[in-house]
Parts: C-alpha cells; sequence; structure tokens
C-alpha cells in the first residue's frame, strides 16, 4: 500500500510527519500506557497537550493577548448560529456573500435578526470577489461577515472588507495557518480543521474578548455562549480530546517548517505551477477570475461533462485522489492545502499535460 495524493476539500490532507507521529503514540501516548483517545480531559497528560496547542498557535499567528482561543465542536457550520446568537446585540448584521458557505451563514444568521447582503458575486456563480472598499454597511449593525477563502468556488478575499468600524467577523477554514493574518482586524476569525489544520468535528474560535458577554440573544443554549466555554478554557464538557492533540502536532509542524511566512511562500510556489499551466492549457479552463484566485482550492473544467468524468476516473487511477468538483460547480477541483507536496502539484500537472496530450 503507498500513499495516493490526496487533493479532497476536507477532510484533507495531513502532513504524513503528524501521522506517522501520532500512529508511534496510538497505544501509549508519552508514557502513560494509554491513547489520548482513552485519556481523561482533566488529566495532567491531556492538561499539557491542551494548554501547548493554545500556545504553539499563539505563537504561529501572532494572536494578542486580549483575543481568546477556544477549541469547539459542530465544526465550522454550528458557528453559522452560534455568531449571530452572541453578537446580534441590535439584531442587525451585514453579510458578504461569496459562495455556498457564507450564503449558508447569512440564511442561517436570519433567523435570528435583520441580515443585510450587502454584497454578492452570485451574478457570475461565486467566480469573483466584489469589490468591497466602499460598502452599503448599516449603522446599526454588530457586525460584518465574510468567508475568507471559497473552498467550492475557489476565490479569496485578498483585501479584507471595508467595514467603517464595524466588527469583521470572518470564516477562514480553507486557509487556516495557510498565510500570516493580522487577527487584530477581526473580531472573530475561525475555521473548521479538517481543511488544512486537523481531524473533522473541530472548530478553532479566536474572539476578541470583549465579544464574550453574558448578553446573549434569549434561549441561547449555553453550549452556543461563547463565555461558557471561554470561562472554562474550552473544558466545560469533553472537548474533541484526539482532535486539539492532532491539531496541537500540526502546530509544531508549521513552526518546525518556519511559520507561516514559509506555508505562504510554498503555497504561492505550489499554485503557481497548477495556474500557469491551467492559463496555456488547449483543454483545461480555470473558473475563477485571475486577481481573486484562492492558492489552498483550484476548480478547473474541459467544457464537457463526459471529459471531467474521464480525467477524474483516470486521475485516481494514477493515484490522484478527490479531483471531482463540487455539484455545484462540476469539472474538477484541487484543495492544495499546507500539507499537499510540491510534488503532489507537480503531478497532477504532469497527468493533466499527458490527459491533454491523449484527448484534443
Amino acid at each position: 500500500m503507498s500513499r495516493v495524493y490526496n487533493f479532497s476539500a476536507g477532510p484533507a490532507v495531513l502532513p504524513e510527519e503528524v501521522l506517522q507521529s501520532a500512529a508511534d503514540e496510538m497505544l501509549d501516548y508519552n508514557g502513560t500506557g494509554m491513547s489520548v483517545m482513552e485519556m481523561s480531559h482533566r488529566s495532567k497528560a491531556f492538561e499539557k497537550i491542551i494548554t501547548e496547542a493554545e500556545a504553539d498557535i499563539r505563537e504561529l499567528m501572532n494572536i494578542p493577548d486580549n483575543y481568546k482561543v477556544l477549541f469547539l465542536q459542530g465544526g465550522a457550520s454550528q458557528q453559522f448560529a452560534m455568531i449571530p446568537m452572541n453578537l446580534m446585540k441590535n439584531k442587525v448584521a451585514d453579510y458578504i456573500v461569496t459562495g455556498q458557505w457564507a450564503k449558508k451563514a447569512y440564511q442561517e444568521a436570519s433567523k435570528y435578526g435583520k441580515v443585510n447582503k450587502i454584497a454578492s458575486s452570485e451574478d457570475k456563480t461565486f467566480t469573483y470577489i466584489p469589490d468591497c472598499s466602499d460598502l452599503p454597511i448599516s449603522e446599526d449593525a454588530d457586525y460584518v461577515y465574510i468567508c475568507e477563502n471559497n473552498t467550492i468556488y475557489g476565490t479569496k478575499f485578498k483585501e479584507l472588507p471595508n467595514t467603517k468600524g464595524k466588527t469583521l467577523v470572518a470564516d477562514i477554514s480553507s486557509c487556516f495557518l495557510s498565510e500570516p493574518i493580522d487577527v487584530s482586524k477581526y473580531g472573530i476569525v475561525y475555521g473548521g480543521v479538517q481543511k488544512n489544520v486537523g481531524p473533522a468535528g473541530m472548530v478553532i474560535v479566536i474572539i476578541r474578548e470583549d465579544l464574550i458577554t453574558e448578553d446573549v440573544l434569549p434561549g441561547t443554549p449555553t453550549m452556543l455562549t461563547y463565555k461558557t466555554h471561554a470561562d472554562a478554557k474550552s473544558l466545560y464538557n469533553t472537548p474533541p480530546a484526539y482532535g486539539i492533540y492532532i491539531c496541537g502536532k500540526v502546530f509544531k509542524w508549521l513552526k518546525a517548517m518556519g511559520g507561516l511566512e514559509v506555508m505562504k511562500e510554498r503555497n504561492e510556489k505550489k499554485a503557481k505551477i497548477l495556474y500557469d499551466f491551467l492559463d496555456q492549457s488547449k483543454l483545461f479552463k480555470g473558473t475563477v477570475v485571475a486577481k481573486d484566485r484562492s492558492l489552498m482550492n483550484v476548480p478547473f473544467v474541459t467544457g464537457d461533462e463526459e471529459m471531467d468524468a474521464k480525467f477524474v476516473k483516470e486521475a485516481k487511477e494514477a493515484g490522484l485522489e478527490n479531483l471531482k468538483g463540487h455539484r455545484t460547480v462540476g469539472g474538477m477541483r484541487a484543495s492544495i492545502y499546507n500539507a499537499m507536496p510540491i510534488e503532489g502539484v507537480e503531478a497532477l500537472v504532469a497527468f493533466m499535460k499527458k490527459f491533454e496530450e491523449e484527448n484534443l
């Protein structure tokens, strides 16, 4: 059995060093005689795991002291409700809809108050990022919401919107830890970890302390209140312990690789190989406006559904897995997250060249 190149959008590829280290510790973590899967989340061993994980992500992202880091369950989708429940004091929020997940977040928030769609790229199937330099921000908006990298459609905000002083909330699931960001520009920045950080089932929420209050919408469940988890240091109930453990290992891997500046350089290099080929290909075509292209998710098509299906089938046979595009876009999509080695992208492009020669 040899490992394939896994281009899945999530759950996605993890660093082999991390997987090997976790395998080595599966039966006996650090002399405890048990797996992390089996140990109490109140134990000294797990306390060290979660404390180090938080310290490492704070260092990697240069998170200011007035922000809390929360390791929560429910994935990114649970944040679609948790954010308005905790932040909608005026029951007004502004949303920029640039993809399916932003759209779902907008629809969910609409259950809790007046939600304004102040910009959207739905008119062109989310293939671009709208101009967000001068938006009609609502005077009484509690926050402005974006999905920074759109997994399905392969777009990325290269500049943050001008929120005119309003709190910015961002879903960064697909670009999490792929490049440095200035956390102080956000009120909340969060991401489901299964795309670029760890195993599915967890979301990491980085939230400014002034947004953590008891003043939440009436009826908000205890488990959906940020203060509950902030006060308990993510240990209010049994947390996703094994997920936190793996994320902690990924954080240490990222630090060993040189940090987020180095990861950004690596990711730009990988993406350039694929985009350069798409730009000169006679068979394959990228679907995103060039200036808004994601470094993480690269959708492309041949323009012929049967040809697309043939490509996905033959790519799989060649050890290039999970290249089928999302059903709303069709075609193909290569997710080239941090853990995808440059050799994987080179192998994909080599296969695409061969396929093009054989099918034109």
